[in-house]
């Protein structure tokens, strides 16, 4: 596999994979031709040290969650399709394309793109983000640039603004429906696209 191919013909199921996808076939051969590139040992999937290599992962201070959602509880290498898949979730949205109701909703979506981003945060899938779940987020993303008690701070009053931005219940986790009403005014859609196929 290590070699790149030229021809989008030898890529693996790539009119499936457009089709679920959205990608165009010039955008998932050149995907294929980045995972071929981390597949250094030609295995024909990837683990996560292949992912590890990349730079731009490796220094993100939420990397290894980043680096996580690529592999399904238990797995430990991820095969080309569920590379794409995944990759999915950040293609911009203005390059989709009408569907019809038969069509599954695109990773792309306003809606798959928040219940991905919310499953960085939960990483225990139990439904909620915990304090302490979010606590662990932001010592990841901020490290040693607050104190202890303002992490404390920051994690409270997010998950009260996420409470009352829901009307829910006033526990001491963010649900999926407190996550995405509480993410309404932000432009999600903006934030996790990527142009890494321009």
């Amino acid at each position: 596999m290590g070699s790149c191919s030229s021809n989008v013909k030898n890529v693996p199921n790539a009119q499936k994979l457009v089709q679920e996808t959205g990608f165009s076939s010039s955008h998932l051969l050149r995907l294929y031709e980045r995972f071929e590139s981390l597949d250094r040992e030609n295995r024909g999937h990837l683990r996560k040290e292949d992912f590890q290599a990349v730079r731009e992962l490796s220094m993100n201070p939420v990397g290894d969650r980043i680096i996580g959602s690529f592999f399904s509880p238990g797995q430990e290498t991820v095969d080309f399709p569920s590379f794409v898949q995944v990759l999915a979730h950040f293609r911009h949205t203005e390059n989709d394309r009408i569907r019809d109701g038969a069509q599954k909703e695109p990773a792309n979506s306003t809606a798959r793109r928040l219940k991905f981003v919310f499953q960085l945060y939960d990483q225990d899938r139990d439904g909620k983000i915990s304090r302490a779940e979010l606590l662990q987020v932001l010592r990841e993303m901020l490290g040693m640039q607050v104190t202890e008690e303002q992490l404390q701070s920051i994690a409270e009053r997010a998950i009260q603004e996420a409470n009352q931005e829901a009307n829910q219940d006033k526990d001491d986790a963010i649900s999926f429906d407190e996550f995405r009403k509480s993410m309404e005014k932000v432009n999600i859609d903006h934030k996790m696209s990527i142009r890494f196929l321009e």
